[in-house]
């Protein structure tokens, strides 16, 4: 068994997704995962998240994966998109989580190795909330491609950096400190509050003056990642709780402990909103809720 501790900001739903998402991934990737917050005191948070499975640095290696996985949308059988093509797609037989495809919401699946990892909470087609921010003609393929290996021009130059070209640069800065490194962001699963401005809040468009807001890539793909089994507790239109937990926890106790119910563990609850930049929804900020 190996240990990892990474910095997180208990005020950014992002980085707590994601470090649920680092929990769902190490528990897939190596096995025996367990993870949990660690403060001093109420008042504090910006705290550690530790992780616990069978690995040497359970972080560092989930980061080493991602850097070295191959990603593919996923469609049912028989299902042909209304342009493009189809030779990239696994298809994923009759099974699928939603009701209908759609061309910029298709699953994704991260392949390393031979192992396979289906991600797709974007596509939800159950009655949980499906929590998809993005819109417009991005879609969920070509978000992941720029968060984990970043964009990169045909000549080979890096415009903007993505988790493998953060962890070639300096692993041990990534692993140190994941969400910490951040990088322009332009097309995200929008979960970093970092990234998170309306032109109505800055009084314009970042877009329009081709400024770039600063988030961290690992956030956007690893909240993503602890999506897939749990979502924050939906309290009203676009508002939301989350919780954070001092007992280290499986993922199966660790799921129901982020959507809020938590009986007599110590635990912290934060609330927070989704605001619109035009037809996008973003994350802001969260307050914690007092007892």
């Amino acid at each position: 068994m190996g240990t990892s501790s990474i910095p997180v900001d208990l005020l950014n739903p992002g980085q707590v997704l994601a470090c649920m998402g680092f929990l769902e991934a190490a528990d897939q990737l190596f096995g025996d995962a367990r993870g949990g917050f660690q403060w001093e005191s109420d008042h504090d948070t910006a705290v550690s998240f530790v992780l616990d499975a069978r690995s040497e640095d359970p972080v560092a290696q989930v980061l080493e994966f991602l850097a070295g996985s191959e990603i593919h949308e996923s469609a049912p059988d028989g299902w042909t998109p209304e342009k493009g093509d189809m030779t990239d797609v696994v298809r994923s037989g009759d099974c699928f989580p939603g009701d209908e495809p759609n061309q910029t919401s298709l699953p994704i699946v991260l392949s390393n190795q031979g192992t396979a990892i289906p991600l797709g909470h974007w596509t939800d087609g159950t009655t949980r909330d499906e929590f998809k921010l993005y819109s417009g003609n991005r879609s969920a393929f070509s978000i992941a491609s720029s968060q984990i290996h970043g964009t990169v021009q045909a000549n080979g130059k890096v415009i903007v950096p993505g988790v493998a070209q953060l962890l070639e640069r300096d692993s041990e800065a990534l692993v140190r400190d994941p969400f910490g490194l951040v990088v322009p962001m332009k097309g995200s699963f929008n979960m970093d509050a970092r990234c998170a401005w309306s032109a109505i809040d800055a009084g314009y468009s970042p877009n329009e003056h081709d400024q770039k807001v600063m988030g961290s890539p690992v956030v956007e793909i690893m909240a993503a990642w602890g999506l897939e089994n749990a979502r924050p507790g939906l309290l009203g239109k676009r508002r939301y709780r989350y919780g954070t937990w001092k007992e280290s926890f499986s993922p199966v106790l660790a799921r129901p402990m982020l959507s809020g119910g938590f009986g007599a563990f110590e635990c912290r609850l934060f609330t927070f909103t989704l605001e619109m930049s035009g037809k996008n929804k973003i994350v802001q900020y969260a307050e914690e809720e007092k007892a």
